[in-house]
């Protein structure tokens, strides 16, 4: 079973074929979209880019885009009637690994 480690969004996610994740949201993205990998796992045999693995491919279909969880930030003074909620809801893209070329 192959294994790859890809970078998007400021982040690193360890991926494997047919596997569905939720990433931070890619502007200008059609159907599908391919990611070049910093690693890449083959059964015994391990590939370690420099930064990234050379002819090696991720290939991902691009699905929906979903809305995260909201998440709240105050800020409050006590005995100053001073209170401020903000609220933020992080956009997601979802992808589907497809296919790992090493």
């Amino acid at each position: 079973m192959k294994k790859a480690v890809i970078a998007t969004g400021g982040k690193q996610y360890l991926v494997s074929e047919g596997e569905t994740l939720k990433v931070e949201r890619i502007k200008n993205a059609g159907k599908n979209i391919d990611f070049t990998p910093l690693l890449v796992i083959d059964g015994d045999k391990t590939e370690v880019g420099k930064p990234e693995v050379k002819g090696a491919k991720v290939s991902a279909s691009v699905g929906e885009e979903i809305k995260a969880e909201k998440v709240t930030s105050i800020r409050y003074k006590a005995k100053k009637r001073v209170k401020k909620v903000k609220g933020h809801r992080q956009t997601l893209t979802q992808i589907t690994i497809k296919k790992i070329t090493a």
